[in-house]
């Protein structure tokens, strides 16, 4: 499939900002699941500066704006021809072992009863692969956790999830990673892009998910929030620990003003 994405990202401030610093992660790998066709990221008045390839094989670039600055505006535009490849992560570069993700973080860390819920959903799995118990703990937080925007904010946590029992696709990654981690098995959090066009499917066009990672297989892909694998409705952009270490644009302002953000993403699909 041959997707199309237009995201923009808006940063409005009411006092102009002497400066504004952000890294980003707005630019897709090329993989056995997705290939770039075309892509370029911009932001008017704003200077691109060095641009790294992390651990986990994903660019980074870096981006400032000299003030006095009101505005900044970044717009990605691009177009990926994907493919399924039933979640599984093939010929992505990455250098860090996956065993750096097994190392909980606030949003991700298990609370009080997730043993209970572990042994929970993976009953009778005990002599099963870690594929198929990586499969139940995606079902088991597909499950339990009812998709409900504007329940949760930035920082809710797994534990605070499990305990409303509701969410949106970053915390249903965040929880399926704190599963995981009990189970032993490494687990990130990973930020994209979601054709969203079929009835039934839950989230926005800027999507979240888990990956898990199999011995034997590498790493594979769980959408609990609309409970499948990733496929070729999906363009992975970046993974980290999670939301916060993975998130799309991170940054720093000089100045005493407040900042409002705004998101718009479209992704459409050219056959």
């Amino acid at each position: 499939m041959r997707l199309t994405v237009r995201h923009t990202t808006a940063y409005d401030y009411d006092v102009p900002m002497r400066f504004v610093a952000q890294s980003h992660r707005l630019t897709p790998g090329n993989s056995e699941g997705q290939k770039v066709v075309s892509w370029n990221v911009s932001a008017e008045g704003a200077v691109f500066g060095a641009s790294f390839t992390d651990g986990g094989g994903d660019l980074v670039t870096t981006m400032t704006v000299d003030g006095p600055v009101s505005r900044v505006e970044v717009l990605v535009e691009g177009v990926v021809e994907t493919s399924d490849t039933s979640g599984v992560l093939r010929g992505h570069a990455e250098r860090v072992s996956p065993r750096c993700f097994l190392r909980s973080t606030g949003p991700t860390k298990p609370g009080l009863g997730f043993e209970d819920l572990l042994e929970k959903a993976l009953r009778g799995l005990k002599d099963k692969s870690d594929l198929a118990r990586a499969h139940a703990l995606a079902d088991f937080v597909a499950k339990s956790v009812a998709y409900r925007p504007g329940t949760t904010h930035a920082h809710t946590t797994a534990a605070e999830v499990v305990e409303a029992g509701e969410g949106v696709c970053q915390d249903h990654a965040h929880v399926l990673i704190a599963l995981a981690h009990l189970a032993e098995m490494p687990a990130r959090y990973v930020t994209g892009y979601l054709l969203v066009e079929e009835k039934g499917s839950e989230g926005e066009a800027s999507h979240a998910w888990a990956e898990i990672f199999i011995e034997g297989l590498g790493w594979v892909g769980f959408d609990a929030a609309n409970g499948n694998c990733p496929d070729d409705r999906y363009i992975r952009l970046g993974s980290g620990r999670d939301a916060v270490d993975a998130a799309p644009i991170r940054g720093v302002s000089r100045g005493g003003g407040a900042e409002a953000m705004n998101v718009a993403v479209m992704v459409s699909s050219q056959q």
